[in-house]
This record gives structure tokens, sequence and C-alpha cells, in this order.
């Protein structure tokens, strides 16, 4: 495994400007949180007039992307649960052709005022990636929509039970518990891939920086074992959905926007709305969606619906209600939807839930208590219109405090960029040895009996690979072919 070498970076390369900005992430259709804002970022780079390189693990169809003057580098993949079996259990853990072609846009583009922006990666493009990026390691960060750098489940949400994971990713306690919606089966894959992140991502790298999307993800990251100054917390843009105020106490319909999807506390909403008689709308597509106009023919299916399109269809709204299971890192409708007046029912396990309440905005719930969530919407339903009026417009006066505006946003993160500071910001990640695990290893240990489930996790580490020795310095070759040569040995 190559590790990280500083003599890859020459001593006068200090950029005072951002050249290009390459952007790395699964998707590069506007369907999910992290596209949505990955894009958003991508437009107003370039109304800045910044060159901008996409990295996507799907196909690159997105004809905005062309419009906008955006090279497209695409590596024609598709999700893990789309693919057969046997290339998701092996090219979902670590993807070889993703690793290549990351290095080779790092070989053609690389410099010192290129800036590297990782979004999305565990659905196509897989750890490898991080092998690729290394020698540009300070000029690379890591943005967490989720918690996939920190947790084998990306939510640390132990599904079986129902609650939130507080357990140190890839320890004993961690292994021995089936936390996975799917299969303990499931839950060894992705603790190695995890242990593969682990080897990947080498924290004797200065990476440029990790960016949470609010406060409640840094304990996760700090469990995981990265240093607490390689975390900025930036939080995420929302822009309202309408320019006038949602009259919220005039209206009587429940909405939802996102996937339809078990995790996501769909069927839970559809039978509170129900018991409790409130018309429902749901705005997005997934699974659930044909169950749901078979046996619920009551609730309205929007479908899919583009983020300017989603503001006629609350118009008449009281309320949006958000019922995940699994502890949302932010929960960007939430944020779109109070900062037009629409107040918000949260379950109590998202991150902007603490918020939503502190500040007025809305009310939450336990989404695994019937009665609690019942309360909650029997509550919105019979609260008084003055009360109700004073919340929306709390909701227009203070939604800017649960999530920047866009023009912030990017002020932000360009402010996390270390331009003109040399060799990065110096947020090198700790070392975690505790989560250290050969994947292969542990595997081959398992199906031997020579581990269970009690196995102490000091014993499944792993020795640290001896550091790599000093190169000496020279001005030959050029800084792009040493970055050109160091991905050649990946």
């Amino acid at each position: 495994m190559t590790r990280y070498d500083p003599t890859l970076l020459p001593p006068d390369a200090q950029a005072q400007s951002i050249d290009r900005v390459v952007m790395i992430n699964d998707h590069c259709q506007p369907k999910g949180g992290a596209a949505v804002l990955m894009l958003s970022a991508v437009c107003q780079l370039r109304r800045q007039g910044i060159p901008v390189t996409l990295i996507t693990g799907d196909a690159g169809d997105n004809p905005e992307l062309a419009d906008l003057g955006v090279e497209v580098v695409a590596a024609g993949g598709a999700d893990l649960l789309k693919r057969p079996k046997w290339q998701a259990a092996t090219r979902g853990m670590y993807n070889p052709d993703a690793r290549a072609m990351v290095a080779g846009v790092v070989a053609r583009l690389d410099g010192p005022g290129t800036i590297y922006h990782v979004h999305n990666w565990s659905q196509i493009l897989t750890p490898a990636i991080f092998e690729a990026l290394r020698p540009v390691a300070p000029r690379t960060f890591l943005h967490a929509h989720d918690s996939f750098l920190a947790c084998p489940n990306g939510m640390f949400m132990d599904y079986r039970h129902l609650s939130v994971c507080t357990r140190v990713p890839l320890s004993a306690g961690c292994l021995g518990t089936n936390c996975d919606k799917r299969s303990y089966g499931h839950k060894l894959w992705r603790s190695a891939r995890h242990a593969a992140l682990n080897r990947c991502l080498d924290r004797g790298a200065p990476w440029g920086g990790i960016l949470a999307i609010h406060p409640g993800q840094v304990d996760g990251l700090l469990r995981a074992g990265y240093a607490r100054a390689s975390v900025k917390v930036v939080r995420n843009p929302a822009r309202a959905w309408r320019r006038t105020r949602v009259q919220a106490e005039r209206n009587r319909v429940l909405v939802y926007a996102g996937r339809l999807e078990e995790d996501k506390g769909v069927m839970d909403l559809v039978r509170a709305a129900r018991r409790t008689g409130q018309p429902l709308r749901l705005i997005g597509d997934g699974a659930l969606s044909a169950r749901i106009a078979r046996h619920y023919p009551e609730v309205e299916l929007a479908g899919w619906q583009a983020p300017s399109q989603v503001g006629a269809l609350v118009r008449d709204a009281r309320a949006l209600v958000l019922p995940s299971h699994h502890p949302e890192p932010f929960g960007l409708v939430i944020a779109e939807a109070i900062k037009c007046g629409l107040p918000a029912l949260v379950a109590e396990t998202g991150a902007l839930a603490g918020d939503v309440v502190r500040l007025g905005l809305g009310l939450s719930f336990d989404v695994f208590d019937t009665d609690d969530m019942d309360r909650a919407l029997v509550r919105i339903r019979d609260m008084d219109p003055d009360d109700l009026k004073e919340m929306s417009k709390r909701g227009m006066r203070l939604g800017d405090q649960l999530a920047h505006d866009p023009d912030e946003w990017m002020e932000a993160l360009m402010g996390a960029v270390p331009l003109g500071r040399g060799r990065g910001n110096g947020c090198y990640i700790r070392p975690a040895p505790r989560s250290r695990l050969n994947a292969r290893r542990l595997r081959s240990r398992w199906r031997s009996g020579s581990i269970s489930l009690a196995t102490p996790c000091s014993s499944l580490r792993r020795r640290r690979a001896a550091p790599c020795g000093a190169r000496t310095r020279s001005s030959e070759p050029s800084h792009r072919g040493r970055v050109a040569e160091a991905n050649s040995r990946l």
C-alpha cells in the first residue's frame, strides 16, 4: 500500500487562488441530499468562473452539467442493490476501476490550486478512491453527508433494537452486534468494507479536513478515531420552497418529502395519518409506492419532484412530517420547509429535532412510540390558529439558524480551503488502532471458527504498516509527474 509521501508537494506549492475544483460523488442526478448539495456547489463555482471537473460513479447523464461547462468523468456504475450479488459483494467493497479513474484525473489535472471535494462514495466508488487521492491529501476535503466515514452501517443506528448506537466502530461490541437492517452477514460485509476504508484513508496523511453538516455528527466521528482538529462543521444550505409564507393555520394537509422507504418511517406516518384522520401527501418515490397506493388509497402520492416544483405542492400544507427511524444527520427538507413558514414535526432521532423544538419551529416525537407520534399529529391538527400562525412566522424569521443561506454556505466551504498555507491545514486524522482490521483475515478467521462474537477487538488488529522511507527532494520530475508516479504504484 502506498502511503502519503510529503515530497510529492513541491516547496513552492502555495496557491493563492483556486484554479479548479474536482467534485467526486456516486451520482450526478439531483436525487438525494448529497447530490443536490454537490450540484448546488458546482453551480456556484461555475458562476464564479472556477473550472469544475465532476468524477461520478454513475453514467454521468445530466445535461445540465454540460450546459454549465462542467467536465464529467463517469465510471458508468450502478448502486449496490442494482448489481449482481457477487459483483456487489466484491466491487462494492473495493472498486479498482474507480481508483484508476480518480488517479488518472489527478495525474492529468492536478496543480497547487486544484481542490478535491469528496461527497458520497459508498454505493459505487468505494474506499478505493482514497488511495488515488492520498498524494493530494492536503487539498482533499471529505464531506460527511452521512456517517459512512465513521460507522459501518452509515447511520449509527441499531435497526434490530430500534435505538441509536453509541458503540465504537469496529470494536468487539460493534462486531458482536447485529445492527444491520438486512442480516448479520451483511453487517460483517459492511464491517469488512469499513476496515478497507481505514486502510485506504491513510491516517498518516494530512487530509484537508472532514466537513460535518451538523454539530451532532462530531461525537460519532471522534468515536471512530478522527482527530477533533480534522473536523469542521459547515451546516448545509437550504433555500425556502416558496418566496411567500405558507399560511399553515388555514390548512389541513400533512406533507412528507423524501424517499418512500421503511427506514424513513413512511409507513408509520401513513398509519398515524389514518388513525388521526388527517389528509397526507407524500412527495417522493421509492419501494413503498405501490404498497401505499394499494392499501392506503386516501394518501396522495405526488411522486418525485424537482425542488422548484415542491413549493406549489406545500401551498395547502399544515405541517411537514419527517419520521425517520435512523438518526438523520441533517434533514435538508426540514430547513427548506421551515424557511417558508411550514412547521415541522420531526422524529427525535434527527439531528435537527433539538433545534426545531428549541427555536419553537415545530414539534418532536418518538417515532417508535405510536401513541407519542399520534399525540404530535393531533396537537398540530388542533393547535390554536393564532399559535400556529406565530409558529409559521417564527420559521420565516429564524429559519436561517437551522441552515446556511446558499451564498453563505459557499463562503464557509471556501473558508475551509487552506490555500496559501503550504501543506494543508494540519488536520491529521488521529490513528485509531482499534479499527485497523484486515478484512480478508477477519473473514477467514470467522469462517474457520478461530474467532467468535466474544473475541476481544485487540486480538483482531493488525500491525500498522511501517512508514515509508524518506525521499530525496529534487526539482525533477515535475510535481504532476511525481503524483502520476505515486498513483502508478497503487
